[in-house]
């Protein structure tokens, strides 16, 4: 028989307290820390009824900060209540409060960019719609093969206008006719299922002077809805 070998695991291992030396795993390690740092942080304030503040500087000079209430009045009153306290190191307090602000001002004055420049992009995108709309006017004209995607749809939203108008066109000028003509000869102009028919009719001699109705020839004069030219 085979004897078993037990393996034994390493566990938990001991991470050393030394400066990660790859620039990346530092970044890495630095934002989790700082997330904890800050976490540790609310939890004592909201166990103890403490008032906190940390600044941290990344690894690339960005500054970080917590405070509760806030930062700057804790600062203000930490300054105010030690007048002995070495002015060089007043200045670089009153620094790290001016570089977070000025992070926070830099990092908010690039949003604004970003969205001026996405409005900027969004008003051109409409003024050259616009342009393409007016175009398209006379889209008969222009060569379908070498239109692009939004031309295309602009088109196609023309066309089922133009479709629009002449069905409204025919239902009006037929509804017109059919008040003028009752009682005359005049071949009756007809709507089915979306499409416009002219009817031809002519009485055989069994139908005069009846009250049947006549069942007429008919021909497609052009117009269709569902099928034809649209």
């Amino acid at each position: 028989m085979m004897r078993k070998t037990n393996k034994s695991s390493q566990g938990r291992q001991k991470i050393p307290i030394a400066k990660i030396a790859k620039r990346t795993n530092l970044q890495v390690t630095f934002s989790k820390r700082r997330s904890g740092l800050f976490k540790k942080a609310s939890e004592l304030c909201t166990l103890c009824g403490v008032e906190v503040a940390i600044i941290v500087f990344s690894p690339a000079k960005k500054p970080y900060s917590f405070g509760h209430p806030e930062v700057d009045s804790l600062l203000d009153r930490f300054l105010a209540r030690n007048p002995n306290f070495n002015i060089s190191l007043a200045d670089s307090s009153l620094q790290l409060g001016k570089a977070h602000k000025n992070a926070s001002a830099h990092e908010l004055n690039m949003q604004l960019t970003r969205i001026s420049n996405q409005v900027e992009g969004e008003r051109k995108r409409g003024e050259s719609l616009d342009k393409m709309s007016k175009a398209s006017e006379c889209w008969w004209e222009n060569p379908v093969d070498e239109l692009g995607l939004d031309e295309l749809q602009i088109l196609k939203a023309a066309m089922e206008d133009l479709k629009k108008n002449v069905n409204d066109q025919a239902n009006r000028i037929w509804l017109e006719s059919s008040n003028t003509t009752t009682g005359n000869n005049s071949a009756p102009f007809f709507v089915m299922n979306n499409a416009h028919h002219l009817f031809e009719s002519s009485p055989s001699s069994d139908q005069v002077g009846s009250g049947s109705i006549i069942i007429p020839s008919a021909y497609d004069i052009g117009f269709a809805g569902n099928i034809g030219l649209f």
